[in-house]
C-alpha cells in the first residue's frame, strides 16, 4: 500500500508524484534534489501550499521539525508554509491542476500494482503542457514520532501576524546551536 504525495510547480506546469507510505517532507526534499534545485539554481526560498491535514497538518510538530532538518538546513532554504484550512483545500492549485488530471487519466481503473499506478501517473498530460514525473519512494518511516518541547524551541520558526495559526516560515539555522 502506498499513498501518492504530489508536488506541483505552478510556474513550470510540472508535477512530481511520489508513491510513499508516509512523509510529505521527504517527497518535497526529493523533488528539490531532482528538479527544483536544477530549475531554480539561485533560489534560497521555497513556498509550500499545503493541505491542513494528514502528515502535513498545520499542527504537526514532526512536520515542522522535518522541514527545518530536511529542507531548510539540508538545502539552505528559507521555507514558508501556508496551510489551507481543511474545508478550503480544494482551492490549492495542486488539486485542480495536477491531482484532478491524474484522476481523469486513471478513471475507473483499479490501481492494484505499483508499476500500473506509476504508469498512469507518468502518462498524465494536458493540452497546456502538464508533465508528470513519478517514482516509488521505498523508504520506511517510523510512526508516532514525538518532538519534544526543547526540540520545538530550537526551530527557527516565525509566524506572520495574519493567519499565523496556519502559516509559518522556517529558516536554515536552528536557534541555540
Amino acid at each position: 500500500m502506498a499513498t501518492p504525495y504530489g508536488v506541483y510547480n505552478t510556474q513550470a506546469n510540472r508535477g512530481s508524484v511520489f508513491l510513499t507510505p508516509a512523509f510529505a517532507v521527504d517527497a518535497i526534499s526529493q523533488w528539490w534534489l531532482q528538479e527544483g534545485s536544477k530549475r531554480y539554481p539561485n533560489a534560497n526560498k521555497l513556498l509550500i501550499l499545503a493541505d491542513g491535514g494528514g502528515s502535513n497538518a498545520w499542527l504537526s510538530r514532526a512536520g515542522r521539525k522535518a522541514i527545518q532538518d530536511h529542507l531548510c538546513i539540508r538545502w539552505v532554504l528559507t521555507v514558508t508554509v501556508t496551510h489551507y484550512r481543511p474545508d478550503t483545500s480544494k482551492w490549492n492549485p495542486i488539486e485542480h491542476r495536477l491531482l484532478s488530471q491524474i484522476s481523469r487519466n486513471s478513471a475507473g481503473e483499479p490501481l492494484t500494482e505499483f508499476d500500473k499506478a506509476l504508469n498512469f501517473l507518468r502518462n498524465t498530460t494536458t493540452k497546456p503542457g502538464l508533465a508528470v514525473t513519478a517514482q516509488l519512494a521505498a523508504d520506511i518511516y517510523e510512526k508516532g514520532i514525538k518532538v519534544t518541547d526543547k526540540e520545538m524551541r530550537r526551530l527557527n520558526l516565525a509566524r506572520p501576524e495574519t493567519f499565523g495559526r496556519w502559516n509559518y516560515t522556517l529558516h536554515p539555522t536552528q536557534i541555540g546551536v
